[in-house]
């Protein structure tokens, strides 16, 4: 027999901050509030917009153009680069409030979280309506008054997000039983998180062209027929409201990546450029307290072309020049010498760093994970490479600082 929608009372509330990057460098530089602005990773023409401002969407700039192409809608729109260390201020503000109403809160990214309020239900005597309302206020009093988020409430993530996306910028929503389908009739396909074009087309194959088609399809026609497994099953609980999303996946690698925006052959540069990597990369393997036992090192050449190779090694890597050493052997065996314009090194087989156990003639080991553990400590509170291996001292003037997209782990 086919489920109902949940009936239960929302408990999810989605934030996300409305075109963070731009609205963030907006609050910082008030001359530049109510103007279109744009967030490029380079401000040459072919740089790509990373984010665009309230100002800038609305006459139809958006993420992952060109700048050349932003400039032919609007000639007079502004270009900046991204200030990372304003968004990641920004970015903890923001955490820091959220985490005052419940100890269930999860990030997503730098600029969206989720937060489950189920553990205090019986401890607010507010609504998550009115706390969603003293959170926006907070922000624009405790972070600043350009400052402004999109609220979503929910029985579950899946629909805390969508309720989020319904009133931008500035919104408040809440999707319920009682508003379920009349919500579903008011977006398409394509709006629903998780589902690309990809997957729109599948959904059209089987006669499902709408929200609406897609909740009031049976749980065995979206198992059988559309997603040829439990995902199909998943995704009827979650049209429903019903939470199957709320897990943590084990980590099973770190990596960094950077595009060189000077793209080159030099060996001393490319090295330069891999312990910097490796530097981030060992830092957040240490923050989560786990050794590696193996490196991967790829390489994308400028004629588009890439080679990669992965070793596993029968040592445990933790301290960055441990983990520098073998991606530069890895590096050594790259067959062609070619110009190359993005390089990712990355960490795999990880173990708890508690598991393993040292010989007792190991004091050396041990001695240079301290060293570590405290360079990281140092950095951590002070900034990013106060304290770093002399080979990145060229790298740290030509390798520009950048916020990752995506969920933050």
């Amino acid at each position: 027999m086919d489920l109902q929608v949940n009936v239960a009372a929302p408990s999810v509330m989605h934030i996300d901050l409305n075109s963070c990057f731009a609205t963030v460098t907006q609050q910082a530089h008030p001359r530049l509030r109510g103007k279109p602005l744009a967030i490029a990773a380079y401000t040459s023409a072919g740089g790509c917009i990373l984010a665009s401002s309230i100002e800038a969407k609305k006459l139809g700039i958006k993420t992952g153009m060109r700048v050349r192409d932003a400039r032919e809608i609007c000639p007079d729109i502004i270009v900046r680069e991204n200030d990372p260390d304003l968004v990641r201020d920004v970015s903890r503000k923001f955490m820091r409030i959220c985490a005052d109403y419940s100890p269930d809160v999860t990030p997503k990214s730098v600029d969206e979280i989720v937060m489950n309020f189920a553990p205090t239900r019986d401890y607010h005597k507010k609504t998550l309506a009115e706390i969603g309302r003293e959170i926006k206020k907070r922000f624009h009093d405790e972070i600043g008054e350009w400052i402004f988020c999109n609220v979503g409430i929910s029985t579950n993530r899946f629909l805390a997000k969508l309720a989020s996306s319904l009133h931008k910028p500035d919104g408040l929503d809440i999707i319920d039983h009682m508003n379920l389908k009349s919500v579903y009739s008011s977006v398409s396909l394509t709006d629903l998180n998780g589902i690309n074009v990809r997957y729109q087309a599948r959904l059209n194959m089987v006669g499902i062209f709408t929200p609406l088609d897609f909740f009031d399809a049976t749980d065995q026609t979206l198992r059988k027929q559309v997603f040829k497994g439990i995902t199909g099953h998943y995704w009827y609980l979650r049209l429903r409201g019903f939470e199957v999303d709320d897990y943590k996946s084990e980590r099973k690698s770190y990596g960094q990546e950077y595009s060189l925006g000077k793209k080159t052959s030099d060996p001393e540069k490319l090295a330069s450029l891999i312990m910097m990597l490796t530097e981030k990369m060992g830092r957040r393997l240490r923050s989560s307290g786990n050794a590696a036992q193996g490196v991967h090192l790829a390489l994308l050449y400028d004629d588009w072309t890439h080679w990669h190779r992965g070793h596993k090694f029968n040592e445990f890597l933790y301290t960055t020049p441990e983990l520098f050493r073998k991606a530069m052997a890895i590096f050594s065996e790259a067959p062609i010498k070619k110009v190359i314009r993005k390089v990712a090194v990355t960490c795999f087989d990880l173990i708890p760093i508690d598991f393993m156990t040292l010989s007792l003639f190991d004091t050396e080991v041990e001695k240079k994970r301290q060293v570590s553990r405290a360079v990281d400590l140092i950095n951590d509170r002070y900034g990013e490479y106060v304290v770093a291996p002399a080979l990145m001292m060229k790298s740290r003037k030509t390798v520009i600082d950048r916020i990752a997209f995506g969920g933050l782990k």
